[in-house]
């Protein structure tokens, strides 16, 4: 297994469809054994839990699931329960809902159920967060940042995630929301981290290789600022607009794959390997 990649994800970037062809939640439905496996809704993230878990949980019976359970914590004590604990032990996929990255963090953060959320990925349960659920995946993850507007040195709130995924900062809603100036400051003032904006009905299923594949009906984009020459990055003038140079995009549709070890789309990663062969 990867050190960056604890296990089987797929990330989606919010707002899939629900109600069309689920194509989506099909793949979330088909990863496993229907008739035998758990799903596990974790409705963490929002305020309104009952709520959220109609709403998936009827979706997924729909779909062929017969064993559906919910997760719901909403004072950290919960995160301590030892019925909470079983409960992720024995699923096979667990679901985070949207709503608050901050409130997933902040209410299992340091806690048991933490733990366990670790050791069921490690050991091959498959994750999937959409929206909130998807931002928390990484160890770094946007909490707050202006939408449609230009980056700005220092207007970004990051948190600690997770940390299903390593080294990379995730952001949803991307194109719908213009998000792409958020994103640039979050990746310029970490350069070593890979920058992924989801769009919504759009996600990314990642494999423990590093290997991951979109589906659905947007895109992926993918920033990388290992090798910026410079920006203007500092804590003086801090709303004053984003300068950086050299910043590499890639723009993946639905059936590309991106390396997110070796930070390359599949057909640049093996467009390199055939030429270092010449």
């Amino acid at each position: 297994m990867s050190e960056k990649i604890k296990g089987d994800l797929i990330i989606i970037g919010g707002a899939e469809d629900k109600k069309g062809d689920k194509e989506i939640l099909k793949i979330v439905c088909n990863s496993i054994n229907k008739k035998e496996d758990i799903i596990l809704i974790a409705t963490i993230a929002t305020e309104y839990p009952k709520e959220a878990f109609a709403r998936y949980s009827k979706i997924f019976r729909e779909l062929g699931v017969n064993n559906i359970k919910g997760l719901n914590i909403e004072k950290r004590e919960d995160s301590f329960n030892d019925y909470n604990i079983n409960l992720i032990k024995e699923a096979s996929l667990i679901f985070f809902t949207g709503g608050d990255q901050l409130r997933i963090t902040s209410l299992v953060g340091g806690t048991l159920i933490n733990k366990a959320l670790k050791d069921a990925v490690e050991n091959g349960c498959i994750m999937v967060g959409t929206s909130a659920g998807a931002s928390v995946m990484s160890d770094t993850m946007i909490v707050m940042g202006p939408d449609e507007e230009s980056p700005r040195k220092c207007t970004l709130k990051m948190a600690p995630g997770l940390g299903f995924v390593k080294g990379i900062m995730i952001d949803q809603h991307f194109a719908q929301r213009g998000r792409i100036g958020r994103l640039l400051t979050g990746i310029a003032q970490n350069p070593e981290v890979l920058g992924m904006g989801i769009d919504e009905d759009t996600a990314i299923v990642v494999k423990d290789t590093g290997e991951a594949e979109v589906i659905g009906s947007g895109a992926v984009y993918f920033l990388d600022a290992r090798d910026i020459t410079y920006n203007n990055v500092s804590e003086q003038n801090f709303d004053e607009v984003l300068s950086m140079f050299n910043v590499k995009l890639h723009v993946l549709k639905e059936g590309n794959k991106f390396n997110l070890l070796t930070k390359l789309p599949f057909e640049e990663e093996n467009y390199q390997n055939e030429n270092n062969r010449d």
